[in-house]
């Protein structure tokens, strides 16, 4: 049974991370090992878990199948282990997050605050910016971060949900410009786009086969946040890509419109990142269990009223 729990978790560990090597480093394993596990896995449930090249590794569909299946259980362990182990111990202590402004003020903080409701000795420090912070210089115990992550030596991130991109403009904007149907169609719009850094970022859109493609948007309206854009959508200045939970009530108001909804949304991971240890304190385990339940709920919520 013990091997069995093993080899589970190996595999989920190299889903997570997208490469057996990686996946290797994390659990400080060889990579050998890790892909011997993988293999042995795969002949007793005589399936095949994944597809392999020399760049890539991808889930097949049994393989998707059975990560799902496989975290719900490991969840429920890491659960009931958490809650012997709270048992014995009070969740104390300071624990300080960072994390991007509007999602971590609309989507995280009600997550986070509702839990340190049930400990109340628990003293939760929540701090909001969108620039990457360093986790052990500036001393946080998490961060929340969105997108694809940067490889960080120190440190280790767990999945805890995802979030889908929307794009939307106002009724008014649409009855005087029109409605695009196509990526050709959509490029030649009044655009109003978010900056970084002083560089406007481009859209990555999915046409009807799944495929990613980069839209350039017309340049037009630039901004460096993302409720100024919401805001400046709704008054007619142009379509937007912006996240569902963020224009969720807009769009449910009647304010704004979602297009090309026969296309598929791009949505991108949700990471909980923290400084590696050989002990995970219990109040940053507590927090990353609760947004690992209670994250995807929420958003999937969000994009069922959508």
């Amino acid at each position: 049974m013990s091997d069995r729990l093993n080899g589970i978790s190996v595999f989920v560990t190299a889903v997570e991370a997208g490469s057996f090597a990686l996946a290797a480093s994390r659990l400080h394993l060889s990579r050998s090992a890790v892909g011997k596990t993988i293999a042995r896995l795969e002949q007793r449930l005589a399936v095949r878990l994944f597809h392999r090249t020399t760049r890539s590794l991808s889930l097949t569909d049994d393989g998707a199948l059975f990560y799902e299946r496989c975290l719900r259980a490991l969840e429920e362990i890491r659960t009931a282990e958490m809650l012997l182990e709270s048992g014995k111990q009070q969740v104390n202590g300071r624990l300080r997050v960072s994390m991007p402004v509007l999602f971590g003020r609309m989507c995280i903080a009600p997550l986070l605050t509702s839990m340190a409701r049930e400990h109340p000795g628990l003293e939760l420090e929540l701090s909001f910016n969108d620039r990457v912070v360093d986790l052990i210089e500036d001393g946080f115990d998490l961060a929340i971060r969105n997108g694809t992550l940067v490889s960080s030596s120190g440190l280790v991130a767990r999945r805890v949900g995802d979030h889908r991109m929307t794009l939307c403009a106002a009724p008014e904007y649409l009855l005087r410009s029109g409605e695009p149907k196509t990526f050709e169609q959509l490029a030649q719009h009044d655009a109003v786009t978010y900056m970084r850094a002083g560089v406007v970022l481009n859209w990555t859109l999915l046409d009807a086969c799944g495929k990613e493609q980069e839209v350039i948007p017309k340049k037009g309206l630039q901004m460096d946040d993302l409720q100024a854009i919401a805001d400046a959508t709704v008054a007619g200045f142009g379509i937007a890509w912006l996240p569902c939970w963020l224009v969720r009530e807009s769009l449910l108001k009647g304010e704004l419109v979602r297009l090309m909804r026969n296309r598929p949304g791009m949505s991108f991971d949700v990471h909980a990142v923290w400084p590696q240890t050989p002990h995970l304190p219990l109040k940053v385990r507590l927090a990353v269990d609760t947004l690992v339940s209670k994250l995807p709920p929420s958003l999937a919520l969000v994009e069922k009223a959508l």
